[in-house]
């Protein structure tokens, strides 16, 4: 059975995430079979398995880290916000269905059979497994029914790093007040504290170290500095979707604009084109920065159609058509591609329910259907306008996962895919001049589709697409191995290892 070390936080965004994934590759390089696991996410960006089960996009990134490739075993409950109140609940990579808060939070004890069968799954294939914890274990008034802090560590005899943020200010009081309001079992867990994101000089932090073991008896693994590498994020907490555009950026650039609806999902796809274009590259909320935009792509999201009534609402949809009235490329994946439609309807009620008019800019229609479509697809670009110099072929690859389906009857086909498991080839998207929408995440990770959209955006913007500071095309593979060995280097640098496999080398 593989031995476990757990990763808690003082709180969201504090770090969690990206100290497993560097323990993960630090273990994977010093010879150990490793898994990441989390056993209840809750984000939209998620990712497509190659057996067609979706799970959160977190777990992903640690298993590529990891050096291995991902399983819904990783994450077995990921729920998916579809409203303020509620969420889609995913149970070992399969839909169960939408709940209230208060109606999870009555049924998360009954999972506990799944999340212990995917923890047994992985621990008799792997050497270690790290956990990832969710929030703040200190959450007093959600304790009773807790699988994914310390009630998961009980139930996996799990010893726990817990992790602060010092750049949000208070890190002492963070981890202090984290461990007072533990009950004593619980607090016997933490191991050891690590203080995340330190800006200046840790000899600074020394003298904390002794008040806070002399209150609490626990020690310091390590000061962790605030790190430059470059791994796909969890959810929106994530500091790349800072609203509005960099004003240091050379409008010869190409400035390319991402609506930030209020559910955007899988903004991980563009990831590659923020690290293309550089400050060229913004997110925005706000009409007057779509207007000096000169490309916009409306990305995915949880419900398309009442994110479509805010872009209405706000302005946004106005002055998109206007752009697109004036030649400036518009770009729609999944959600976004069904926005750009004639209509959509929604006879389930799988969002709102009813009918909806769409942007008008594609000559498509999409009905909302009960059930997701999940897969892994590759294809070709098929229309000419889309194709690298008009003549060499452009391959893709991503997945697909949405509850619609959409048809056109106008413009071209944007590509011709196959999906991974069937090897069924099927139509996808739809080109007309300007307007270009896809239902593929991960549309812009392969090289050859990011020659392509600069391509695009240079020919349909009259703007120089390359960012001030890109070099050549590097495959997505080779950056993100790049990122995991700086950021495990880091925490080599930074953690206690030896007190850390002192922790699971005391595991029988």
């Amino acid at each position: 059975m593989a031995k476990v070390i757990m990763i808690q936080g003082t709180m969201s965004g504090a770090g969690k995430s990206l100290i497993t994934a560097g323990l993960c590759r630090m273990l994977w390089q010093d010879g150990y079979r490793t898994a990441p696991f989390k056993s209840q996410n809750m984000s939209l960006n998620s990712f497509i398995t190659k057996d067609g089960r979706e799970m959160g996009r977190a777990q992903v990134m640690q298993a590529e880290a990891a050096g291995i490739a991902p399983e819904v075993s990783m994450n077995p409950i990921l729920l998916k916000p579809v409203s303020n109140m509620g969420s889609q609940l995913i149970v070992r990579g399969e839909v169960r269905g939408n709940y209230s808060a208060v109606e999870y939070f009555k049924m998360k004890k009954t999972l506990v059979p799944d999340i212990m069968q995917a923890f047994h799954d992985l621990s008799t294939r792997f050497d270690v497994i790290v956990v990832e914890g969710a929030g703040s274990p200190a959450e007093i008034n959600l304790r009773e029914h807790d699988i994914v802090n310390m009630g998961l560590a009980e139930m996996l005899d799990a010893p726990v790093l817990l992790v602060g943020d010092i750049d949000r200010g208070g890190v002492f009081a963070q981890l202090y007040g984290t461990a007072a309001l533990l009950e004593d079992r619980e607090r016997e867990r933490i191991k050891a504290f690590i203080i995340n994101k330190f800006r200046g000089d840790k000899s600074l932090l020394t003298p904390g170290f002794s008040m806070l073991y002399d209150r609490c008896s626990i020690p310091v693994a390590g000061v962790v500095p605030y790190m430059d590498v470059d791994v796909d994020d969890e959810d929106s907490l994530s500091g790349r979707l800072v609203c509005g555009p960099n004003d240091a950026a050379g409008r010869s650039a190409g400035r390319v604009a991402v609506i930030r609806l209020p559910r955007l999902s899988n903004f991980t796809d563009f990831n590659i084109l923020e690290r293309l274009l550089g400050g060229s590259f913004f997110y925005t909320v706000k009409p007057r920065e779509v207007m000096a935009a000169d490309c916009i792509i409306i990305p995915g999201t949880k419900n398309t159609m009442g994110d479509l009534k805010w872009m209405r609402q706000n302005g946004l949809e106005a002055a998109i058509l206007r752009k697109a009235a004036e030649g400036t490329p518009v770009i729609g994946i999944c959600g976004g591609y069904q926005m750009l439609g004639e209509r959509l309807s929604d006879p389930c009620k799988t969002e709102e329910g009813g009918t909806l008019r769409g942007m008008g800019l594609l000559p498509v229609e999409t009905v909302f259907a009960e059930k997701k479509t999940r897969t892994r697809v590759r294809g070709r670009v098929l229309s000419p306008q889309c194709r690298e110099n008009g003549d060499r072929e452009i391959w893709l690859e991503g997945y697909e996962i949405h509850m619609g389906e959409t048809v056109r009857h106008g413009g071209q086909a944007f590509c011709e895919l196959y999906e991974e498991n069937t090897g069924a080839k099927k139509e996808d998207g739809c080109v007309l001049h300007n307007i270009c929408g896809s239902y593929v995440h991960g549309l812009f990770d392969a090289p050859g589709m990011q020659e392509w959209f600069q391509g695009f955006l240079t020919e349909k913007a009259g703007a120089v697409s390359p960012g001030p500071d890109r070099q050549a095309v590097l495959s997505t593979a080779e950056y993100k191995e790049a990122q995991y060995d700086a950021l495990a280097r880091t925490l080599r640098e930074s953690l206690d290892m030896e007190m850390i496999y002192g922790l699971l080398n005391a595991q029988v």
